[in-house]
């Protein structure tokens, strides 16, 4: 027993190792969006993980020290373990930075700080957490939006596709209609930034495949961002999507689902081929294409119609903005040609066409399958 108990301690001991070689790892990266003169007056803190009831971390400019929650680290999600350091690393520019001595401690200067490194001046205190927010965000108008796409995603769960089918439509056509009149009627919002799927040292091609389709057809807009690998001990990076709380909930849960369907779909194509890693991603590929056609098709015939508005790619000017101070250096990557395996490309397509979003996944933890769903999808 006791033996058990000391291993437990040194496994905890070494995932806080990490966790602290990773908040050490982002305080560099965060930096990046300071002027070079600023950032040479940062001093490179000390970073510990201590037991706190009442805020989820603190800097100490006496001891040059960022301390961070246990609870904090250890049960929420990463992006929302980083805004409480972001806000954190606001606090030690404020001081090493714009010379903050004599201002209260969330006053003009840290302010000032929290806009240069794009800080969140809120993530301290009793704040809630931004997985907890996300998970449990409520206002009166996103909670008709969301109870309406819930409804709709049920239906979609029919036996009979036609009926799928076209529950599925009316959902996307009744979340394009509520963004265009977000627009058309100039109304305020506010953008939320999230992380969706995991952070690697390497992602595969589908999931860029999936991150465009977001963005074309869900309303955020997503970036590729560094962020920390806890089991590599490395940087990596993870997508990271900013709109209204509803769009990026909506597009979290689609994300999520397609991963979930095209994981049990190639497990029931592969069960007696003995493909390699490399032909799911062509499945994969597949089936996001196929459904990219699909949501175009739906798109094309509303606008042939002279229906209401279907999924249609509109520009938000707020979240462009939004965007554009979040992310002040942007760069293009581009990619290498990859050999394809048509056949396997072409049944994934076939798919990918059949492919309904409805309620189902509610895989918590590793991601944020359950923003919409309290159902296990068959």
């Amino acid at each position: 027993m006791a033996q058990g108990k000391n291993d437990h301690i040194v496994i905890q001991e070494e995932l806080e190792r990490r966790i602290l070689h990773g908040l050490a790892c982002e305080w560099d990266v965060a930096l990046w969006v300071l002027k070079q003169d600023c950032a040479a007056k940062m001093r490179k803190p000390l970073f510990r993980i201590v037991d706190m009831e009442d805020r989820w971390g603190f800097w100490s400019g006496e001891r040059n020290e960022i301390c961070l929650s246990r609870n904090l680290v250890l049960r929420h999600s990463w992006d929302a373990v980083r805004e409480v350091l972001i806000h954190e690393i606001a606090h030690q520019v404020a001081e090493q930075v714009l010379d903050c001595n004599g201002d209260p401690p969330h006053g003009s200067k840290f302010r000032k700080a929290c806009h240069m490194v794009r800080a969140n001046p809120k993530a301290s205190g009793r704040y809630e957490p931004l997985d907890g927010r996300v998970l449990h965000a409520s206002s009166a108008n996103g909670d008709r939006i969301m109870v309406r796409v819930k409804k709709l995603m049920a239906l979609a769960q029919s036996p009979n596709q036609h009926e799928a089918e076209a529950a599925m439509a009316k959902a996307h056509k009744f979340i394009a209609k509520y963004n265009i009149d977000l627009l058309s009627h100039n109304q305020s919002r506010d953008f939320i930034n999230i992380f969706i799927g995991k952070s690697r040292l390497r992602h595969f091609r589908e999931d860029y495949h999936l991150a465009n389709l977001l963005q074309d057809f869900y309303f955020v807009h997503g970036i590729w961002v560094s962020s920390y690998v806890l089991e590599k001990g490395k940087m990596g990076n993870v997508l990271e999507i900013s709109g209204t709380m509803q769009n990026v909930k909506i597009a979290s849960y689609v994300h999520d689902y397609v991963l979930h369907f095209i994981d049990s779909e190639w497990n029931r194509y592969n069960r007696t081929r003995g493909l390699n890693r490399y032909r799911k991603t062509d499945f994969a590929v597949g089936i996001i294409e196929g459904f990219r056609s699909k949501l175009e098709k739906q798109a094309q015939s509303r606008v042939e119609s002279k229906r209401v508005h279907g999924i249609i790619r509109i520009q938000d000017p707020l979240l462009q903005e939004h965007v554009k101070y979040r992310y002040p250096y942007i760069r293009t990557i581009g990619g290498r040609a990859v050999r394809r395996n048509r056949d396997v490309l072409n049944d994934g397509k076939i798919l990918g066409r059949d492919l309904v979003i409805s309620k189902g996944i509610t895989e918590k933890g590793k991601g944020r399958g359950g923003l919409i769903s309290h159902k296990k999808q068959r």
